[in-house]
């Protein structure tokens, strides 16, 4: 069985074209790459190089195992590379759980460029509108919104704010106006949330200006309650950096003040200095702030030229009146 270091100076030499630019390229001396060649050679049963005045020449076998030395070094040079980031901490894998909406805007893209940095971190991605439990190690990290967090045991580092209007399509005005006050939901049609995010605040409001009014439909996602107002389903209240992008979804109401929100990214307190959760808490926390200004700065200029189209020629669909 030949040695590792055998083929380095193997290598080295087909390279260098001699012994002695292999020594240099290796930081040894050339006596101790002869003797490795001969070693190499003595083990496979196989002359490697035709040494002249003028150096070594690879011989056709030298030629043909040169390819396979070189997948040899890739793997090595890989688990080499491999074992000093796991001294670093930063190998492995960490577990990252948010809302559907949250993965496919922004999480999914963060985690793209955060590879292309980390490579030696594995990063899975756990999609769900209903809280995994941190504390209980169902996800490593998870992104979490509302307006007051309840920490318990976790630490948590602040993402931003989120506000929310109520909207609904440009179909479902043309139907049925646009809500002239909250009190005038009691005669719209009001799209409600279940299995958790009946809680949402802003649902919880929406639902407090029509008591006794129940939802025309409810939805446990907040990306399919954004699919069920583009369709003209009712009316919802809606993240307005998601909203705002969509041309054919009208604002209700201004800014609901009860629905104000914030995005904190939380982790158990022993995993927050983990090397590899730190580099991508690090990470995550200004992409994401500068995803969001360049969202709203798109959405200003979207709104912005919606208005003037709807100025230009297109009337604007009538407020119903209050009840």
């Amino acid at each position: 069985m030949f040695d590792w270091n055998d083929l380095k100076a193997f290598l080295a030499v087909a390279r260098g074209g001699s012994t002695l630019a292999a020594a240099k390229l290796l930081g040894v001396n050339q006596t101790t790459v002869a003797r490795r060649i001969e070693s190499l050679e003595g083990a496979l049963a196989l002359k490697l190089f035709e040494r002249g005045q003028s150096g070594s020449r690879l011989t056709e076998a030298g030629r043909d195992l040169q390819a396979e030395a070189e997948k040899v070094e890739r793997v090595a040079n890989a688990f080499e590379s491999r074992a000093q980031a796991h001294q670093r901490g930063l190998a492995g894998a960490i577990r990252v759980t948010c809302i559907e909406m949250m993965a496919n805007m922004t999480l999914t893209p963060a985690i793209a460029e955060f590879r292309q940095r980390y490579p030696e971190v594995h990063v899975d991605l756990i999609i769900s509108d209903q809280q995994l439990d941190i504390e209980a190690g169902e996800a490593d990290l998870a992104i979490r919104s509302g307006t007051a967090l309840q920490i318990s045991n976790l630490v948590a580092r602040k993402l931003g704010d989120y506000t929310f209007c109520l909207y609904c399509s440009r179909d479902y005005a043309a139907r049925k106006g646009l809500p002239a006050s909250p009190a005038a939901l009691a005669d719209h049609d009001l799209i409600g949330g279940d299995a958790g995010l009946e809680r949402m605040p802003g649902i919880i409001w929406m639902l407090e200006q029509a008591p006794g009014r129940p939802p025309a439909s409810r939805s446990n996602s907040l990306t399919n309650m954004v699919h069920a107002v583009a369709a003209g389903l009712g009316v919802a209240p809606l993240p307005c950096i998601i909203a705002d992008a969509d041309a054919n979804l009208l604002r209700c109401s201004e800014p609901i003040e009860a629905a104000m929100a914030s995005a904190w990214i939380v982790t158990r307190r022993e995993l927050k200095d983990t090397p590899r959760v730190r580099a991508f808490i690090d990470f995550l926390v200004p992409f994401i702030q500068q995803d969001a200004k360049r969202r709203e700065a798109f959405n200003r200029s979207l709104r912005a030229k919606v208005a003037a189209n709807d100025t230009g020629g297109t009337e604007a669909p009538a407020r119903s009146s209050p009840a």
